[in-house]
């Protein structure tokens, strides 16, 4: 039995789609909502100046940043936890890219279209069962009229059901591949039938990888695990204060108030807590929604 590694993993989503241009052309080209006569051709990977500099912590969101013949450039993320924030940091990261095509005195009229595509191994929206957002920027009263520059897709991997259409073949099968091969489980067979998942399937086979490449596997999982104990301790710890504040207060609008302070000390917690347990605060950075001003303020207030 083929024993594969996952995909998911901060090392092995880089060696795969980082690494071999025509298969993150054709992760792009499935997964995002690009008309027929704009499909990617031909790509160059960017400087990896969005990019964490440790293998092991992502210090920032971006994993894969490429740019087409047209100039448009693509941010690609695997995002294991999700925290409300996530969007925002997107849309940074996304307006940064933007906003630094242009040199002093260039003319607006050169700026291309930046495209973000997040891969989020959680379930952040618990009201639907849809797990493709798309978003962009649409008039309010007439959502065909648009302003062109950003676009920005969120894909829950956790919802991810495989559709029998044929026109979707390879956007089923790109998701499916970024959700069902692991240390546990035989690749599916329709991964192997085609040639693109099974040149990507040969990527994560455990076999092709040194003991050195395996250690930063596990070490990147274990700081995925790190950082989810940081956030799911902290916000239980803070929901618990805070509803306990808002109980004393006696009134709904306390428990409101208290939740909100509580969540504050939540993260004030996860930034303690991280912060004995060796992190950085260029680490800290990376699981929390706070500056690197508000992380040593909390540090020397404490």
């Amino acid at each position: 039995m083929t024993h594969y590694l996952d995909p998911k993993n901060d090392l092995i989503f880089k060696r795969i789609f980082g690494e071999h241009k025509h298969l993150c052309i054709s992760l792009l080209n499935n997964m995002l909502p690009l008309e027929p006569a704009h499909q990617i051709v031909e790509l160059e990977y960017l400087p990896p100046e969005l990019t964490p500099e440790l293998p092991v912590l992502k210090n920032s969101l971006v994993d894969v940043r490429c740019i087409d013949k047209r100039g448009r450039q693509f941010l690609v993320e695997m995002q294991m936890h999700w925290t409300e924030t996530f969007k925002s940091r997107v849309l940074f990261n996304a307006s940064k890219a933007y906003i630094k095509q242009l040199e002093p005195r260039e003319q607006y009229k050169f700026l291309q279209p930046v495209y973000a595509l997040s891969f989020v191994n959680e379930i952040f929206d618990h009201s639907s069962a849809e797990y493709y957002h798309h978003y962009k920027i649409v008039n309010i009263a007439d959502t065909q009229k648009r302003i062109e520059g950003l676009e920005f897709v969120f894909i829950e991997l956790p919802k991810f059901t495989p559709d029998s259409r044929a026109e979707k073949k390879l956007y089923n099968l790109w998701l499916t591949f970024l959700t069902q091969p692991n240390e546990h489980n035989e690749a599916p067979a329709a991964l192997l039938e085609e040639e693109l998942t099974r040149e990507a399937l040969q990527c994560l086979e455990r076999w092709s990888y040194s003991a050195e490449d395996l250690e930063i596997y596990d070490l990147c999982w274990d700081a995925v695990r790190t950082q989810q104990m940081y956030v799911i301790d902290a916000l239980d710890k803070g929901e618990a204060i805070g509803l306990q504040k808002g109980k004393e207060e006696g009134r709904a609008e306390g428990e409101a108030i208290g939740l909100q302070k509580g969540r504050a000390e939540a993260m004030r917690e996860m930034v303690l807590s991280a912060h004995r347990n060796g992190h950085s605060v260029a680490q800290i950075q990376s699981f929390t929604t706070l500056s690197a001003a508000e992380i040593e303020n909390i540090l020397q207030q404490y």
